[in-house]
């Protein structure tokens, strides 16, 4: 009962302070609107005011409910470069200027996805970077214990003063995008260096993948002794969020961010369960969207099945927040990291968490960028590789063939589909081969050199004992053949499973690399 009389006299002290209708944060100068579907505009207002949006010759009315909170659905729109604005009218009204409709990306994951297109030493692709029709909004970083309603931000036009400061991955993809299809494009950066998959997940997601039932257990059984030790936290976070809300509608500075020291789900580091969530995805939920690429994975380095868990309670999550079915969500394959090994057997750093990666591929609509090929020359021990235009076009190259009606472009390398034993030697066959299987090398941002007559190299080979040596590997029309004179009786074929394969070197002629895999599950 205290509880709610406490969120009683903050909802009506906010409620009697409402005067203005204003727009959620994500609506600003500049924006792309989502083609193709019903958009939703929202805001806030006077309790029970009338408020109207106009915008591309529709418009729609609605009154604000007791709460002052408001939202209009537009009909569905075609793509348009042609920039039009959008008006709010209550008690008083609001004109956005320069409004696109075209296809919204989320871009999200750790510092790879966050990386900056200024910091990729490619001074000719800003100079370059004259697209009026590719806008990023960039959320600002917050943890949040509950789910925050609102981002804050700013739609930017994509300009050489202005492309900087993008998402690389994300201007590479979506640069790639609007020149094969002239669609505009809008790309939503929410991305934090440093983190795990796990606070990117939405609450309740854990208890839809029964395999994550001991994390679900174990947060739980910490979420119940804070309580105990702490008190209940919930009644401090909804009048925080009361405070927040009354800020927003008011235009007044946000309060402090909300400490609960110890509490499983929040803290002052982005590392517990939802919290990333809560504090920069949920606020994009209603913004209807295309689609979404993802670029994480470092931080879960050490893992191997687990991650892909939690990636599938990451996807399947989202969309079931988000309402609109199973939208497309492209992710990168990390990169080679680190000195190369001489181990056949592999297994070592992200080699476990590049085949959960893979196995990804078996949640629907989903697509993998291979990026094993791509840490700088020179300098593998970087763990930010700075050419993030190949992994920006691999990902683009998914979407153009599942999303643009590109049916007929290869669009990702070999994937391993099959193995046939076959005497001494193990015969493997691919998904993606394109025009046939090649022997290539690739250096930096050039094209790849293809070797026709090289050696395949990274391949290794067991037999019953389990025991790794280096094989003999050969294309042979769409497959390949591996084999040692050291086992008479193969079993077993890994493919770059280390943390670098430095010189892995099995592509498509289409310029497009092998993921590494394995046949084995020992």
């Amino acid at each position: 009962m205290k509880k709610m009389m406490i969120l009683a006299v903050l909802c009506l002290a906010a409620a009697s302070s409402y005067a203005d209708v204003t727009l959620d944060t994500l609506f600003t100068d500049h924006m792309v609107l989502q083609r193709k579907i019903p958009v939703t505009v929202f805001g806030q207002a006077s309790p029970d005011e009338k408020v109207t949006v106009s915008f591309a010759g529709q418009s729609r009315s609605t009154t604000a409910d007791n709460m002052g909170q408001w939202s209009v659905k537009l009909a569905a729109m075609k793509a348009s470069a042609k920039a039009k604005p959008l008006t709010v009218k209550g008690k008083n009204t609001i004109t956005l200027k320069d409004i696109l409709v075209g296809d919204i990306w989320v871009c999200s994951g750790q510092s790879n996805m966050d990386w900056t297109l200024g910091r990729c030493r490619r001074p000719k692709d800003i100079e370059s970077a004259n697209f009026p029709l590719i806008r990023q909004f960039n959320v600002k970083r917050r943890v949040s214990a509950a789910p925050f309603p609102q981002a804050q931000g700013q739609w930017v036009v994509c300009s050489p003063k202005t492309a900087g400061s993008f998402t690389a991955v994300g201007f590479y993809f979506g640069r790639k995008l609007h020149k094969d299809t002239g669609v505009p494009i809008g790309l939503i950066k929410t991305a934090w260096g440093g983190t795990k998959v796990e606070p990117w997940i939405a609450p309740g997601s854990l208890a839809a993948v029964p395999a994550l039932a001991k994390s679900k257990a174990d947060l739980a059984k910490k979420i119940a002794a804070y309580e105990k030790k702490s008190g209940n936290p919930q009644t401090k976070i909804d009048a925080y969020l009361a405070a927040v809300n009354k800020a927003f509608r008011e235009k007044t500075a946000l309060p402090k961010p909300l400490m609960l020291k110890g509490y499983p789900i929040s803290s002052q580091h982005p590392h517990n369960w939802f919290c990333l969530y809560n504090g920069m995805i949920h606020p994009l939920i209603r913004f209807r969207i295309k689609g979404a690429i993802w670029y994480q994975g470092e931080s879960n380095g050490g893992e191997g099945d687990s991650y892909f868990q939690k990636k599938r309670a990451l996807i399947e999550g989202w969309r079931k927040v988000w309402g609109q079915g199973d939208f497309p969500f492209y992710f990168v394959q990390l990169a080679n990291f680190q000195n190369p090994k001489d181990n056949p057997a592999g297994g070592d750093g992200w080699a476990k968490l590049r085949m959960a990666q893979c196995k990804t591929l078996t949640i629907p609509q989903t697509g993998m960028a291979v990026a094993i090929d791509l840490a700088d020359v020179g300098n593998p021990r970087d763990i930010h590789p700075k050419n993030k235009l190949d992994v920006g076009e691999r990902l683009a190259l998914w979407s153009l063939a599942k999303d643009y009606g590109k049916k007929k472009l290869v669009y990702s390398g070999p994937l391993y589909k099959s193995m046939k034993v076959d005497c001494n030697r193990i015969i493997l066959t691919f998904d993606h081969v394109g025009s046939g299987l090649t022997v290539a090398t690739k250096k930096g941002y050039d094209p790849i050199v293809k070797e026709p007559t090289g050696k395949l190299r990274h391949f290794a080979i067991a037999g019953e004992d389990q025991e790794w040596v280096w094989a003999d590997a050969v294309i042979d029309g769409k497959t390949v053949v591996v084999s040692s004179p050291k086992i008479a009786k193969p079993v077993a074929v890994r493919y770059a499973y280390t943390m670098n394969p430095e010189g892995c070197n099995l592509y498509n002629k289409e310029g497009l690399p092998a993921s590494p895999f394995r046949t084995d599950d020992w």
